[in-house]
């Protein structure tokens, strides 16, 4: 069975049930508590009633700076929203690590981005070194993978688009929000990842809604293509992709048709102005609600609960602290 570890300012936790066992380590990373998987197991068997989870503020449990990979269009519910005929090839693009937030954590609008839009995804974590050249499979993926995470890939929609920036549309702070569980898989678990169902509602209203079934390619074969030409280490963060259900859909094949002919400016012009009437793209005051786990909760990664602010609204505490850091 899977171990679910929560990460606070005071250190790292045990979840069991309802309640969380402070783990005995001096592991400050997301890597150093890998590499002390003995403490881990400790607190998990110790017997102690705990601390009471809802009294603790959970952080990410993916510490930064670290790498943060992630795979486009990888369900084929997402890659027919999209307006994919056909096969999709794989393709991965970079986000910064400075885009890691907290589960709880204010996802920040900021000023110049219009159509901000959500993506549940499954964090693979890295548990040792992944050199380039590495072969991947089903029997050796637990070699390689510690444990998953609960990720929204959080994308301003015209900054991806108009630009073809993946990198800028989903970097910018607070836009991975991580957690709140990571949850330490036995080699055991590795064949119930495909009953993983992934959920996202907005304000109560279910937007997205699918299992592991529908990923076109799946861990063990995206690490072997990725490891083509990326090499990753331990508290590394792989996004495997989202399932249908965003904001943002591929317009109908005749606009589509008609919009190829149109100078790209213009083109795009018409595309957002129509996006401007889609009501489900994230507003100041939204609540974002996510969810990955097995039917038998074999494999929990918590829940998720985001809400959303323009940035004129708000301003992160990390923000705050560094002002005051640089007045002194």
């Amino acid at each position: 069975m899977s171990t679910r570890v929560l990460r606070t300012t005071d250190g790292w936790w045990a979840v069991l049930g309802d309640h969380a066992v402070r783990i005995d380590t001096e592991a400050r990373t997301t890597a150093e508590l890998l590499a002390d998987r003995v403490a881990v197991r400790e607190a998990a068997a110790s017997g102690e009633k705990g601390t009471p989870v809802a009294g603790l503020d959970a952080l990410s449990p993916v510490t930064t700076p670290c790498r943060v990979v992630a795979q486009m269009v990888n369900y084929r519910s997402h890659a027919r929203d999209s307006g994919f005929r056909g096969d999709v090839p794989p393709t991965f693009f970079r986000k910064a690590s400075g885009s890691v937030s907290g589960p709880a954590e204010t996802v920040v609008r900021p000023s110049q981005v219009k159509f901000l839009d959500y993506e549940v995804e499954l964090g693979l974590v890295m548990g040792a070194p992944l050199p380039v050249g590495t072969v991947v499979t089903e029997r050796n993926l637990p070699s390689y993978v510690a444990g998953l995470v609960l990720c929204n890939d959080v994308s301003a929609r015209e900054v991806q688009l108009t630009k073809g920036q993946f990198y800028e549309s989903k970097s910018y702070p607070t836009f991975t929000p991580t957690g709140p569980h990571l949850a330490l898989l036995e080699p055991e678990d590795f064949a119930h990842l495909i009953d993983l169902r992934l959920r996202l509602s907005v304000n109560g209203e279910l937007r997205q809604d699918r299992t592991l079934a529908d990923m076109i390619v799946r861990p063990a074969e995206a690490l072997t293509l990725l490891a083509r030409f990326q090499t990753l280490d331990p508290g590394d963060l792989l996004l495997t992709g989202t399932p249908g259900g965003t904001a943002l859909k591929a317009p109908p094949k005749a606009v589509e048709k008609i919009s190829a002919l149109l100078p790209p400016a213009v083109k795009w012009k018409a595309f957002f102005r129509n996006q401007a009437r889609n009501p489900h793209y994230l507003h100041d005051g939204d609540m974002v609600t996510a969810t990955i786990a097995t039917p038998d909760r074999r494999i929990d990664l918590g829940e998720q609960r985001t809400p959303v602010a323009d940035a004129a609204a708000v301003r992160r505490p990390a923000e705050a602290g560094r002002r005051v850091e640089d007045a002194a």
